[in-house]
């Protein structure tokens, strides 16, 4: 059915997105600036430049939004791991199966390049992947598709040969624009109906698709035959 898979990287992979949630949240209180989960989940898929953008506005504007993310960088300055993010449930388990069958792999990621380098590597996940796409090499992140289509340019399939990995509504609908089948994982916000009904499949947990990804990913060579040459 399919020939790669292609993967979204914070909050599907690595359990990421909560801890930049809540590092936003507790600065905008500390400074007594109103910032809640559902106004965060807004810029979640996004690139860094679209996010602080979309922050700005949610915050009040460009002198707010800059006295947070100065909160923000003293409180990961001041943790004594503050680039250490543990793997998302069966992130580990289903590059591990992917990577047996001998089935490429991607990441798509609105990260720039070398956090996304930096973050697999810490997490032990880079070596699983033979390419990378990140948002700081495209004009727009998700929900714009042109990091899928990056990715795939790079993998070298067309999309239906593909299926993408996603947490996120944005990322999601970015690989759905590009062509691709989506697995969705919700991280922090639902998707909507209509995301609902466009997706392959729909996963409380990354680990709920290692039962289905033989079907997803059949042996590329002939089917095996009995002694007599017949199929079994």
């Amino acid at each position: 059915m399919f020939t790669a898979a292609i993967f979204d990287m914070d909050g599907l992979l690595i359990d990421s997105e909560r801890a930049f949630m809540e590092a936003w949240i507790g600065a905008a209180r500390r400074l007594s600036l109103a910032l809640s989960p559902e106004d965060y989940a807004a810029v979640i898929g996004l690139t860094d430049a679209e996010s602080d953008a979309v922050l700005s506005e949610l915050l009040g504007g460009a002198t707010a939004f800059a006295a947070v993310r100065a909160e923000v960088h003293h409180y990961w300055a001041a943790r004594p791991d503050p680039a250490e993010f543990a793997l998302m449930p069966g992130a580990h388990e289903v590059l591990s199966a992917l990577r047996e069958a001998g089935v490429s792999c991607a990441v798509a990621s609105s990260t720039g390049a070398a956090d996304v380098r930096a973050r697999l590597g810490r997490a032990g996940l880079l070596s699983h992947f033979t390419v990378l796409a990140s948002g700081d090499e495209v004009p727009r992140g998700k929900p714009d598709p042109a990091v899928y289509r990056l990715a795939l340019q790079r993998i070298g399939l067309p999309p239906h040969a593909c299926v993408a990995f996603e947490d996120s509504a944005h990322g999601a609908c970015a690989a759905l624009d590009a062509g691709l089948q989506v697995v969705l994982v919700p991280g922090l916000r639902a998707p909507p109906p209509a995301l609902r009904e466009r997706s392959l499949r729909i996963f409380d947990s990354l680990a709920d698709a290692i039962e289905y990804l033989p079907a997803w990913f059949p042996p590329s060579g002939p089917a095996p035959v009995d002694a007599a040459g017949r199929a079994p």
